[in-house]
C-alpha cells in the first residue's frame, strides 16, 4: 500500500519535451512517488509552441490550467482554454499549437507503465 504524499510546486522539475518546440513537462505525482496506478503531469506551452502530430499507446485525460491554444485530435481542431477538459484516446493522432502571446499549461493524467510515443 502506498503512503500519502504532498509535493510543493517548487519541488517539481520541468524538462523540455524532445520533439516539441516550446513544451516542457513536470511529473507532479508518478511512479517515482510510488503512485500505484496513474501519473499526473503538468505541461507548459510557451507562446508559439508547436508539438508535432504523434500517437501514444495510453489514453490521456487533460485539464487546461491557463492560456488558450489549439489541440488537434484525429481530424478535428479544438481551441481550448482554462477550465476545459479533454480525453485523447490511446492510439489517436494528436498535436498542439499555441498561437497566442500568453503561455498555456495543462494537467495530464495517464496510466503508469510504458507509453510508446510515435511521431506521425
Amino acid at each position: 500500500m502506498s503512503e500519502p504524499i504532498v509535493r510543493n510546486a517548487d519541488d517539481i522539475d520541468y524538462e523540455p519535451v524532445g520533439a516539441a518546440d516550446g513544451m516542457a513537462k513536470g511529473v507532479l505525482i508518478g511512479e517515482e512517488q510510488d503512485a500505484p496506478n496513474f501519473a499526473i503531469r503538468r505541461f507548459t506551452l510557451e507562446p508559439g509552441a508547436t508539438v508535432p502530430e504523434h500517437t501514444n499507446e495510453v489514453e490521456h485525460e487533460q485539464f487546461v490550467l491557463e492560456g488558450e491554444y489549439v489541440v488537434g485530435i484525429g481530424d478535428e481542431e479544438y481551441e481550448v482554454s482554462a477550465g476545459d477538459s479533454l480525453l485523447i484516446p490511446a492510439g489517436v493522432v494528436h498535436w498542439y499549437r499555441n498561437e497566442s502571446d500568453e503561455p498555456g499549461a495543462f494537467i495530464c493524467a495517464v496510466p503508469n507503465g510504458d507509453d510508446e510515443i510515435q511521431l506521425v
